[in-house]
């Protein structure tokens, strides 16, 4: 009897105990506790932009790696990471187009990507599973990656994050990459929770995507007139009765098979292979249906608010269209983002900007870059060709709400001088690592070139936008070319100083053969035939953006 009073007070004191820490853990809140957040680790160590951070690669035989990084096998190796060393981890190279030109230019400065979990599920980098190491090609600015990827996340997008690491191999200094978290299970899980959707980078093997662009294509090699057609989508290309004015066949209007460009065809599922092929979750038949009702809901224009994040791919356009990346879905490519659904709701991932700011079209006019039309932003195609982004312009209210977060976008970045002091802070973080970086593909005299280029571009192109919104700049190319008077002059700009497609070297002559992808005179490569303006002499209004 007397045992059986203990228990029940025993109980009675495990059930006040049990209650008051469940009390506590609820309002933890309010008592200082912060929630543990598996990715916050990582976030908060190697993506913290305020430095420079050092990543370490130690391996038995790295030369013969180098050697066979173009096969992009898993190499086993130890990484060490501002200090902290992670055994067995897999490393191997990345990139399409990077790959073939690295092997060309032959100083091994390929981009990496580093598998944490590829050998032990339980390992990871304070929650982070894959990493990126990315080398930098083509851009002299050393920050078109990162420029876009900290406007993409600070203006609402869901967006990988970024910092730099100086790189060295086996103690030996290889050069200044950008870091970059892997949009995969631990981007997914910090941005959408444990319970997150169905990710996909859609990607075609035909010429204007992925590994088939990037294997047996050469964007300097193309001539219109003499092509090899099985080099491209027998789709756009016809073998017969080839149209020689090939800006108004469908290859003119994009070179990626059509389910890259999210249009709907059928319900079968083999007519979507280049996105379910390229899925980076396991989507079943079910979730792949899903999908499929979701695109024809986007390109028949029904109840968009239930198959697409509104704002946020607003958002993303917004800064997509601003830093002119073409090398990408508004591009003839048709490539370089990630496609996301979760309860038959889409939205866009970033992903890839080295050839931002018309890098991927660097021939062109800068004026005619400077003032790229906002309404409509597709190179290569028209804009009712990427269903993803011509619902913002298939009705009056998205078009208005599109123009309001693009004049909240410049109002918050670019009137107060934001962007002028991030470009500033971080070139003169870097700048030391780039003088000594033994594997860089522009001189350091190159480097600040791009910078000051790039800084003074964003004004123009600031300026031009602003203009765009008010009504004094036209917003589309068919009334930018009936009044190119009204555009913002940027003829003393050279965009290839920036860095440019097939430009790699230091003191690389820009007017030799491969130097960069030059257009037709007075055509860009997209067939539009802006125009090009070179005003008189004027004062420019939009210096006051703050730069």
């Amino acid at each position: 009897m007397a045992t059986s009073k203990h228990i029940d007070k025993l109980c009675c004191i495990i059930l006040t105990a049990t209650l008051m820490l469940t009390f506590f853990f609820m309002n933890a809140g309010r008592f200082g506790v912060q929630a543990v957040n598996a990715t916050v680790g990582y976030a908060s160590r190697l993506f913290n932009t305020s430095e420079v951070h050092t990543v370490d690669i130690v391996m038995d035989d790295w030369d013969s790696f180098i050697d066979t990084c173009t096969d992009e096998q898993y190499t086993d190796c130890t990484v060490i990471i501002d200090g902290e060393a992670y055994r067995n981890v897999a490393i191997r190279a990345k990139g399409n187009t990077s790959l073939s030109s690295v092997s060309a230019y032959g100083n091994g400065r390929y981009s990496f990507k580093i598998e944490f979990d590829h050998y032990d599920d339980a390992l990871n980098y304070y929650g982070l599973d894959k990493l990126c190491l990315n080398n930098i090609i083509q851009d002299n600015t050393y920050m078109k990656d990162y420029l876009t990827y900290r406007l993409m996340h600070e203006f609402g997008v869901n967006a990988p994050l970024c910092s730099y690491t100086y790189i060295t191999v086996n103690g030996e200094e290889w050069g200044l990459y950008l870091a970059v978290e892997g949009v995969e299970e631990s981007f997914l899980t910090r941005n959408y929770g444990n319970d997150y959707g169905e990710l996909y980078k859609p990607d075609s093997m035909k010429m204007g995507g992925g590994r088939g662009n990037g294997r047996d294509f050469n964007m300097e090699d193309f001539d219109p007139e003499n092509f090899d057609p099985e080099l491209f989508n027998p789709e756009f290309f016809p073998t017969e009765d080839f149209d020689p004015d090939w800006k108004n066949t469908p290859f003119g209007k994009g070179m990626a098979d059509s389910d890259v460009s999210l249009i709907y065809t059928d319900d079968a599922f083999d007519s979507y292979a280049n996105i379910f092929d390229n899925a980076k979750t396991d989507p079943t038949d079910s979730d792949k249906a899903r999908l499929i009702e979701s695109l024809q809901k986007l390109n028949s224009g029904e109840t968009l608010e239930s198959v697409v994040n509104i704002e946020e791919v607003i958002r993303y356009f917004i800064v997509h269209n601003f830093v002119l990346n073409f090398d990408s879905y508004t591009g003839s490519m048709i490539h370089n983002y990630y496609l996301y659904e979760e309860d038959g709701q889409l939205s866009m991932i970033p992903w890839d900007y080295n050839l931002a700011f018309g890098g991927f079209e660097s021939g062109s006019d800068a004026t005619q870059l400077a003032n790229y039309p906002i309404d409509s932003p597709v190179s290569g195609g028209t804009t009712d060709s990427r269903p993803m982004l011509a619902w913002i312009f298939g009705n009056e209210t998205y078009t208005n709400l599109y123009h309001q977060y693009f004049e909240e976008f410049i109002n918050t970045y670019f009137e107060n001088g934001y962007i002028a002091a991030m470009i500033d802070s971080t070139a003169e973080m870097i700048s030391p690592y780039v003088e000594n970086d033994p594997t860089k593909f522009c001189s350091f005299e190159e480097f600040e070139k791009g910078v000051s280029t790039l800084r003074e571009f964003c004004l123009r192109r600031a300026e031009s936008i602003i203009g765009q919104l008010d009504g004094t700049i036209p917003s589309t190319s068919d009334e930018q070319a009936q009044n190119s008077a009204a555009l913002i002059d940027a003829s003393d700009l050279v965009i290839s100083d920036m860095g440019s497609m097939g430009e790699m070297g230091p003191g690389r002559d820009r007017n030799a053969p491969g130097g960069s992808f030059h257009s037709s005179p007075g055509q860009d490569p997209s067939g539009r035939n802006p125009p090009r303006q070179t005003p008189p002499e004027q004062d420019h209004p939009g210096h006051s953006v703050g730069f």
